[in-house]
């Protein structure tokens, strides 16, 4: 399985509506390109950054999947996002691989 990463740092005057704009917004877009299976929403209980960080997984089980997404529909999805929170929030992103 592989897992694209989003991890966000956001200031915590943010917290609420960046969550709302995530769930209303964000992932659903992400999730109706059609190249993941499933996403997860977690939350860093003791994160050493100031605001609050917030992890969105997406999960494939193809990594062509993964770089079809990342090519057609990363940058127009970080835009708008940017431009919905700029100088709120750090973003960085990773692959992971589940390992059997």
């Amino acid at each position: 399985m592989i897992i694209y990463n989003e991890t966000y740092v956001v200031e915590a005057s943010a917290e609420a509506e960046w969550l709302q704009w995530m769930r209303q917004e964000h992932i659903p877009a992400a999730m109706a390109t059609g190249y993941f299976n499933s996403h997860k929403i977690l939350e860093v209980v003791d994160s050493p950054n100031e605001g609050v960080t917030y992890c969105i997984q997406y999960l494939t089980d193809d990594m062509t999947k993964y770089y079809l997404f990342r090519d057609r529909h990363v940058h127009h999805l970080h835009t708008r996002h940017h431009q919905q929170f700029e100088n709120r929030y750090v973003l960085f992103n990773s692959i992971m691989k589940t390992l059997n």
